[in-house]
């Protein structure tokens, strides 16, 4: 399930069912898992591999993606 306003860039693979939020980046060649649920207004970084879910309103990156600080506008 992809919400309003999502950014998906070149090279991402979702595999099986996720729950993708709105205002939600995901960046280049990110790897979601399956049974991901990622939270409204949170940024992946590019490479990530999310193995889990993810809260709303964080950046989020590495292997496995861990949530490094607020995402604060």
């Amino acid at each position: 399930v992809l919400h309003d306003y999502v950014s998906i860039n070149p090279g991402v693979t979702i595999s099986g069912i996720c729950d993708i939020g709105d205002n939600t980046t995901i960046g280049a060649g990110a790897t979601i898992l399956d049974k991901i649920r990622i939270g409204a207004n949170t940024i992946i970084g590019a490479g990530s591999v999310v193995t889990k879910d993810i809260p709303e309103g964080v950046i989020a990156y590495g292997s496995p993606a861990k949530v490094i600080r607020d995402n604060n506008p």
